[in-house]
């Protein structure tokens, strides 16, 4: 086998001195041994060692210069690193002092072109840090973007004079002779008159006290236009279909026209063109319900300024008994005498209307317009509920023997 020779790391004594070296020390940590006591001769050594040092490292002790600004403890503004026992970098390096410690520190007396560039350097970064350049190194603002050039405003039309000239169309349904649709439709026919000259442009304006004639044509037109008169059922809504409700116009075939209709005018398709209710029933009622083509018909009775009479027969129950056969007895004169006059529906207030008892459970209701359910809201105002609602007449026409889903035409000698 090899022979392994030990090597001795223990200076052998030769009887010379071991030349002069400084020693480190160990590192302390886990499961080091702790450090020895220095000897005489490292103790000695050190004192030459310190002896030796330059005047200017002695000079540099931070904690012993009473001139030291004490915001700035260790000299140095780049970093809190101070000196240290044996090592040369901790010197602090601050090119701002008299000329004569800047040429001590240079071992040959003498600045050189390095020590040159970090002095201008250092000078810069101070510039930089001193709060009087701070706004010279932010970037300079965006100017403020320019509005955006908008046309001029176009000069308003000047108002017109009230001269007192109206729409020909307008002044035509005022005067009964059309409704506003049908004056709109004559004037583009070239059928209207203004003082002999034919007017068909829409728009025009003239003085009520002008002379509108109609053309024979126009009156031919609106004879062949046709109101029909149907007892509407229950479950039918009077105008367009809604929630799966079939609309009462549907009733309009020859099937179901009323025998003793007295008219010779046969139905056409043309008769359901443009037929609307005049006067609506919702569902739940039933009665007399006009459908005309008629513009005249419509304005004189669903109006702004319609008069006309609506009669209805109502049954009613009293809220607080609702299984009282005499509910005539039940019920207060003052709440009938509120529902003639003196209730508002919507904040506003409703037209005088007549209200009498029919029989002990009926009420005969006749009213001169025309608000949304308004007959059973005005029965709940005074505690009434409203099981049944007939329509019986409008106006000078009733519904008469017409029988429940059938219809007829409106006669010539009739008028509302």
């Amino acid at each position: 086998m090899t022979e392994r020779k030990k090597i001795s790391l223990r200076r052998e004594d030769t009887g010379e001195a071991a030349p002069t070296e400084r020693r480190r020390p160990p590192v302390r940590g886990s499961g080091t041994a702790p450090r020895a006591r220095p000897s005489a001769a490292d103790a000695a050594r050190a004192a030459q060692e310190r002896a030796e040092r330059p005047a200017y490292e002695a000079d540099h002790q931070r904690n012993e210069r009473p001139d030291r600004d004490p915001r700035r403890p260790y000299g140095d503004e780049r970093g809190p690193r101070g000196p240290r026992d044996g090592d040369r970098r901790g010197a602090p390096r601050d090119d701002r002092q008299p000329a004569e410690r800047r040429d001590a520190r240079d071992p040959r007396g003498q600045r050189g072109p390095r020590d040159d560039a970090r002095r201008d350097d250092r000078q810069r970064d101070d510039r930089y840090r001193d709060d009087r350049y701070r706004d010279d190194r932010r970037p300079a603002p965006r100017p403020a973007p320019r509005p955006e050039a908008r046309p001029a405003p176009a000069p308003a039309a000047a108002p017109r004079e009230d001269d007192g000239r109206v729409r020909l169309s307008k002044l035509m349904s005022e005067q009964g002779l059309a409704s506003r649709r049908e004056a709109d439709e004559w004037i583009e026919q070239g059928w209207v008159r203004v003082d002999g000259e034919v007017v068909d442009e829409l728009g025009t304006r003239i003085f009520p006290s002008q002379h509108i004639s109609i053309d024979p044509m126009a009156r031919t037109q609106q004879a062949q236009r046709v109101t029909i008169l149907l007892h509407k059922p229950i479950g039918y809504v009077s105008g367009q279909a809604e929630d799966g409700y079939e609309p009462a116009v549907t009733l309009i075939t020859p099937a179901n026209r009323w025998k003793e209709d007295r008219l010779s005018v046969q139905l056409t398709r043309g008769h359901l063109n443009n037929l609307a209710p005049a006067g609506r029933l919702d569902i739940d009622s039933t009665g007399l319900l006009v459908l005309t083509q008629d513009g005249r018909v419509a304005k004189q009775l669903i109006g702004d300024d319609s008069g006309v009479e609506k009669e209805y027969l109502v049954r009613v129950q009293w809220m607080n008994q609702p299984d009282a056969e005499n509910v005539s007895a039940l019920v207060p004169p003052e709440n009938i005498e509120a529902m003639r006059f003196g209730l508002e529906l919507d904040g506003r207030p409703l037209k005088p209307a007549q209200v009498s008892w029919q029989n002990e459970q009926q009420l005969r209701v006749v009213l001169r317009e025309g608000r949304k359910r308004q007959i059973r809201r005005m029965c709940e105002l005074v505690g009434l509920k409203v099981v049944g609602l007939k329509r019986v007449r409008m106006g000078r026409v009733t519904l008469s023997k017409l029988p429940q889903g059938q219809w007829r035409f409106l006669r010539p000698d009739e008028q509302f």
